[in-house]
């Protein structure tokens, strides 16, 4: 296989519904894997918060920007979030910036958004992240204690229909303990990693 080939293989995405704990995940395979990894930062046109920097945070960009890179095809994912107004997206450049580093790639985005990137990248892991149960969500969600009641049944309804999606992902974390599921992700782009090395 071509190293270019390879480098399009070390794509991680991460999806689950809201409640099953991608954030703290996300902080932890970044922490512990034994392997050269990075976030890759999304594109959005939402305008940024002041503790926000452009180029770490988010690349922030302007709705007719947004738009003209869409046009152009410069996303591998893009889409406008809970009826927001606000697009995000991830930028091809974005990805290519990161292998070209030799590093994986990791992505935490939604359902819609992996299924096209499986497009784009075939190779690519992809992981959802579930709670042992439904009920675990909506407990989670209401422990949190930041969203109002309108805000918790359309996330819970949101993640009815993600829920829905898990059998298109190569992989299905349960996340009921933190430390066994982080461990088994980790161990998942390992061993992806020694098949390349194997070739």
């Amino acid at each position: 296989m071509k190293e270019t080939s390879l480098e399009a293989c070390r794509v991680a995405v991460l999806s689950g519904p809201s409640g099953s704990g991608k954030t703290t995940i996300v902080g932890r395979i970044l922490s512990d894997l034994q392997l050269p990894i990075e976030m890759a930062v999304s594109a959005t046109t939402r305008p940024p918060r002041d503790d926000e920097i452009h180029g770490k945070h988010y690349y922030f960009m302007s709705s007719d920007e947004f738009e003209e890179s869409r046009q152009a095809g410069e996303f591998v994912e893009c889409a406008e979030v809970h009826r927001s107004g606000y697009w995000y997206g991830t930028l091809k450049r974005e990805v290519d910036r990161i292998q070209g580093a030799g590093s994986w790639v990791l992505l935490e985005i939604d359902v819609e958004g992996a299924l096209n990137l499986m497009h784009i990248y075939p190779e690519a892991i992809s992981l959802f992240l579930k709670t042992p149960s439904v009920d675990e969500y909506e407990s989670r969600l209401r422990g949190r204690g930041t969203e109002s009641e309108e805000v918790i049944q359309r996330r819970l309804r949101t993640a009815e229909e993600e829920l829905k999606s898990a059998d298109k992902y190569r992989y299905q974390i349960i996340n009921d303990d933190l430390d066994r599921a982080v461990r088994e992700i980790c161990t998942i782009l390992e061993a992806r990693e020694g098949e390349f090395h194997a070739r």
